[in-house]
């Protein structure tokens, strides 16, 4: 985000002398231009202006003559007989080296606490026998050049001119110098490229306290009168054969020449301190007339050793392949959609010169033998820079304010700005050779009803009043009445309609001028029915002391091989991000168990003894999709493309997942903790379908991530809707889990798919006695006893309260292969159950049992 020294402002806008950057924020943000940090300066703390009342000089042992001074402070002065070195003087002692000043100057002081260029902090230290309280510091220790001969001699006592003008002794001195201070970083929305530069900022600061504005961006306004373009221009052929979606790559291409100019010449102070404020460090004269002029104006420039340009320039997209050592040091491999500036040293645009309005190549880069500079000054499609700095990953001061949208206009009056700092502090010639490839469109007047303000802010503005604003802005205004025909600047790309126009004049009016009305309230029909059925899901487990979680849903690929999926199992094909959050995690999630274990492992690490957590969001299932098709950029797709990007969504399941490791409580005195178990992953998995109104069972099963024989299928009718069970003791070690960890995972989408249509019924409460039955069945070795236990609670229908397996026997006394399942019934209806209806419900179970499993009664 751009810098704003207060001194470089004031260039273009009248300032208060005391402005501070708060003030300078404050008055700012009023226009949308929000304060991003606020920067100490290279200097800091007391620097002030000092007068030398004595100097005493003193021979030292090594030949090396020092003075030790008394030097008059204003408000930092010892009173006389105190400090650190006691005088009769109000001063401070000062030791200093230089010899370049006398009695009475007028010297710069550092006092203890002050921070120099270089993290250099000044403290008071005892040297030569005295305790020098401060420095008197040359111009290389104050950062304004390399001078350090001498001390910085404000003035002498006779030069009264110069002593009228500076500030007092003791006072601040740093704004004398032109040393910033604190400098204000302000944030840039998108819309807004035009305050990329200090042209823009200083407008904005119009807008908002009224100062008076000089445009620089005016030809009017220009140092030097602009030629106009002639035929002895350095040749440029504009060759975009291949328009990114129907927009031209160029706009506008000027060039400038200077010839002659001193390669040791020098930056002048202003501009080094100028650059530096704005966070850029000198370069060379030709590089850094370009870079002030960019960040002054907002044009980007790019100056060539014109020795090593061969005509003519050609301007054209990239062929698949082709390579660019850009000034980064970087070798890059271009994109047929890369805009390109090249030059014909070995044929019609054959070599390479820089990436269009992002960064230049190395071959013609100015040197420390450039005496001929090629001052190139364009406006490029802010969509085509825009792609090729995210292409590259190679987003420059140049690309910022391109793919923001630069002023066509200013064009020519940069360049010759960069020309004019050429030609004065570097000795050159500016050629009549002036270039102006002009392919852009003005603005078109659009179409404004001035009711349009009321309507969307409230506010009651005079038509004189909207006309103001929307003139100072830099719109042009024609007509009256109703409409207004308003054409906005050309600095404005983001003003296309009336819209636009009335957030500027809510903008300049004040957002607190907008009055407040509080809409009025429409009943609302609440939550879906799926909604209410997944609140309540959720709520079920919470209530079970399972505890919510949420988790990024981007997985790598290692999560897969972890878990142990085959590797044709469908979760392993997810969809991968062009562009992750993280390059180590670039999937989409197939499962909740693909995040949720990580989580837990996090938990446990953490000496959570008692984790039971879990998620409900969605998954990711990429099975069947199609790609979905590149977009025009600028318009509405057409019907068909929005189809197929319908089409191309991946499916996207609800899905509901636990994972529980540790006890289930914490152990304390008299109450002892039992583990989590599979049946307790169970048990969470059909409460959740019990909570939607649906009757599931399990079957057993193997699925990974699950324990081979310790796993359980979610069954709805014939559709298994989740997992649940004990995790593989490879996958707990596998996430740091303890041994028997438990997990579950059930599809709610799929789940509500089978929920009745009709309100569930809520059973009555019988008052009669309970009937208790118990009965055991001998079955094969294979037979789950969920099975059975389905089958008994198909069997009985609402008497039955409750069935619980109690006891699992195997022995000789039933034979081989063989386990009785023993089972409690609880019965219970609207009249007392007599002996001789529960012997006919034993009756039906042991005859189901015989017919669907060859199961026998075990009597004894």
């Amino acid at each position: 985000m751009p810098l704003v020294p207060i001194e470089w402002l004031a260039r273009h806008v009248e300032v208060p002398a005391d402005l501070t950057p708060q003030q300078l924020a404050h008055d700012l943000v009023k226009v949308g231009l929000e304060e991003e940090a606020i920067h100490p300066g290279a200097v800091t703390g007391p620097v002030v202006v000092g007068r030398v009342l004595t100097r005493e000089p003193k021979l030292q042992s090594n030949g090396k003559t020092i003075n030790y001074c008394r030097v008059d402070v204003g408000q930092y002065n010892d009173e006389p007989g105190t400090g650190k070195e006691p005088s009769d003087l109000p001063s401070r002692g000062i030791i200093c080296g230089a010899h370049n000043f006398e009695v009475g100057d007028y010297v710069v002081v550092s006092l203890p606490g002050a921070v120099l260029p270089g993290d250099f902090v000044i403290s008071a230290r005892k040297t030569y026998g005295h305790i020098s309280d401060g420095m008197m510091c040359s111009d290389r220790e104050l950062g304004l050049s390399d001078e350090h001969e001498g001390i910085h001699i404000l003035a002498h006592p006779s030069d009264a001119e110069t002593i009228a003008h500076l500030p007092r002794v003791g006072e601040n001195v740093l704004p004398y110098l032109g040393i910033a201070g604190e400098t204000l970083e302000i944030n840039i929305t998108p819309d807004r490229g035009y305050a990329f530069s200090m042209r823009g900022v200083a407008r904005e600061y119009h807008h908002s306290t009224g100062a008076v504005f000089t445009d620089p961006g005016l030809k009017e306004n220009a140092a030097t009168p602009i030629p106009e373009p002639n035929d002895n221009a350095f040749p440029v052929s504009v060759e975009d054969h291949a328009p990114i979606h129907g927009r031209a790559g160029v706009n506008r291409f000027v060039t400038r020449i200077v010839r002659g100019i001193d390669p040791d010449a020098a930056s002048p102070a202003w501009m080094v301190r100028s650059l530096e404020q704005a966070g850029m460090r000198s370069i060379s004269l030709a590089v850094d007339a370009t870079n002030y002029v960019m960040l002054d104006l907002g044009q980007p420039l790019h100056a060539y050793d014109l020795d090593k340009v061969v005509a003519p320039i050609v301007v054209r997209r990239a062929e698949p392949g082709e390579q660019l050592r850009t000034l980064d040091n970087v070798d890059r491999t271009l994109d047929s959609e890369d805009l390109l500036i090249t030059d014909s040293q070995s044929g019609h645009g054959t070599r390479v010169l820089g990436l269009a309005g992002v960064m230049g190549g190395a071959d013609t880069e100015i040197s420390s033998a450039t005496v001929n500079v090629l001052i190139e000054s364009a406006n490029f499609d802010p969509v085509s820079i825009a792609r090729t700095a995210r292409r590259h990953k190679l987003p420059s001061e140049a690309s910022k304010r391109f793919e923001r949208g630069v002023d066509p206009l200013i064009a020519d009056v940069a360049a010759q700005a960069v020309v004019d700092i050429l030609v004065e502090y570097g000795s050159g010639t500016a050629s009549e050779e002036v270039g102006d490839y002009r392919a852009f469109q003005m603005p078109e007047a659009q179409e404004f009803p001035v009711s349009e303000v009321e309507r969307l802010t409230s506010l009651r503005l005079a038509d004189d009043r909207i006309r103001e604003i929307l003139e100072d802005i830099g719109c042009t205004v024609d007509g009256s009445g109703a409409v207004l025909s308003v054409t906005p600047p050309t600095w404005r790309p983001d003003l296309v309609g009336p819209a636009h126009f009335v957030e500027e004049i809510a903008r300049l009016v004040g957002y607190d001028e907008i009055p407040s009305i509080m809409p009025s309230v429409t009943a609302g029909h609440g939550m879906s029915s799926e909604q209410r059925s997944r609140s309540d899901a959720v709520r079920a487990l919470a209530e079970h002391g399972w505890v919510q979680v949420y988790s990024y849903p981007f997985v790598s690929a290692h999560v897969f091989d972890v878990q142990e999926l085959p590797e044709d199992d469908p979760r392993r094909t997810a969809i991968k991000l062009v562009n992750p959050l993280q390059d180590e995690a670039p999937y989409m999630r197939t499962s909740l168990l693909d995040t949720l274990l990580d989580t837990a492992r996090v938990n446990v690490s953490r000496s959570n003894a008692t984790t039971a957590i879990f998620e409900e969001g969605v998954v990711t299932h990429p099975a069947g999709i199609i790609p979905a098709p590149t977009l025009p950029v600028g318009s509405r797709p057409a019907d068909e493309d929005i189809d197929t990007i319908d089409a191309a969504v991946p499916a996207q399941p609800d899905h509901i997942a636990g994972v529980a490791a540790g006890t289930t409580t914490v152990p304390q005195a008299g109450i002892e903790s039992s583990p989590w178990d599979w049946r307790d992953a169970i048990e969470a998995a059909l409460t959740v379908a019990r909570t939607l109104g649906v009757h599931a069972h399990v079957t057993q099963t193997e699925h990974a991530p699950w324990h081979p024989g310790r796993a359980a299928a979610i069954v709805v009718e014939n559709d298994v809707v989740g997992y649940a069970g004990e995790l593989a003791p490879s996958v707990c070690r596998a996430y740091d889990l303890p041994k028997r960890a438990v997990a579950f995972e059930v599809d709610v989408d799929a789940l509500l798919a089978y929920q009745p249509d009709s309100p569930v019924t809520v059973r009555p409460v019988w008052t009669y006695p309970l009937a208790k039955e118990d009965i055991a069945l001998v079955v094969d070795e294979s037979v789950a006893a969920g099975d059975v236990q389905s089958m008994i609670v198909d069997t009985i229908g609402d008497e039955l309260e409750d069935v619980r397996l109690f006891d699992v026997y195997r022995g000789e006394q039933i034979g081989a292969d063989k386990k009785s399942l023993a089972f409690a019934l609880r019965l219970r209806a609207d009249h007392t159950i007599t002996a001789e209806e529960t012997a006919q419900v034993r009756k039906r179970i042991v005859k189901k049992a015989k017919k669907q499993f060859h199961a026998q009664l075990r009597t004894a």
